[in-house]
């Protein structure tokens, strides 16, 4: 096993992780976004105005998007498991 393939394999887990945390990471900093432009017109500055609408934006992400996900990070353990013995030998 090869540095440049360790490298490589590396790589591939962290683009994975990448994948699956970014719908719920876009959906977040839309809310955000919406909730400070909202604060900024009203001037409203209640802090838990800003954190109640994300949480609920993430949680329904991870619903909507929790299939998607789950069948992304099995294929990658099945493509990692299923070719173990050649990363050995």
């Amino acid at each position: 096993m090869s540095a440049e393939f360790v490298i490589g394999l590396a790589g591939q887990a962290l683009f994975t992780v990448l994948k699956v945390s970014a719908p719920m990471l876009v959906i977040g900093l839309v809310v955000g976004l919406l909730v400070s432009i909202f604060q900024a017109t009203t001037q409203i500055q209640e802090q838990t105005l800003a954190f109640i609408p994300k949480i609920v934006a993430v949680f329904v992400a991870i619903l909507v998007f929790g299939p998607w996900m789950l069948n992304t990070m099995v294929d990658f353990t099945t493509h990692l498991l299923g070719n173990l013995s050649s990363y050995i030998g």
